[in-house]
C-alpha cells in the first residue's frame, strides 16, 4: 500500500491538505455561505467510466491531430494516466457535482 505522501504526489496534489472528506466538503460549502441543494456522486463503475472516457478522447484527439504541438504532451499523458489512476486515484479520490445556493 503507497504511503499517503505517495498517494498524495500520484494524486497531482502538492499536499494531504487539498483535498477534503465529504463531510469536511460539504461544511466548507456552508462556510463560504452556500447551502448544498443537490448532490450527485460517482459509485466506483461511474468514476472508472469517467475516466475511461478522458483517455478514449485522448487517443482520439491524437489519431486526428498527430502533428499538434501538444500532441507530444497528451501522448505523454495517454501513456501514464491509466497505471497512475488505477494506482492511486481511483481508491482515494472520487467525483461529485454539487449545486449550491447562495445564503
Amino acid at each position: 500500500m503507497p504511503e499517503t505522501e505517495e498517494i498524495v504526489k500520484g494524486c497531482l496534489a502538492h499536499s494531504a491538505s487539498d483535498f477534503l472528506l465529504l463531510p469536511d466538503l460539504l461544511a466548507s460549502f456552508g462556510d463560504l455561505n452556500y447551502d448544498v441543494v443537490e448532490m450527485v456522486l460517482a459509485d466506483q463503475d461511474g468514476w472508472d467510466r469517467y475516466e475511461a472516457a478522458k483517455w478514449l478522447t485522448m487517443r482520439r484527439w491524437l489519431d486526428a491531430n498527430p502533428g499538434d504541438e501538444l500532441a507530444g504532451e497528451v501522448r505523454s499523458q495517454l501513456a501514464l494516466e491509466p497505471k497512475r489512476y488505477a494506482a492511486y486515484t481511483r481508491e482515494h479520490v472520487g467525483w461529485g457535482v454539487f449545486a449550491l445556493m447562495a445564503r
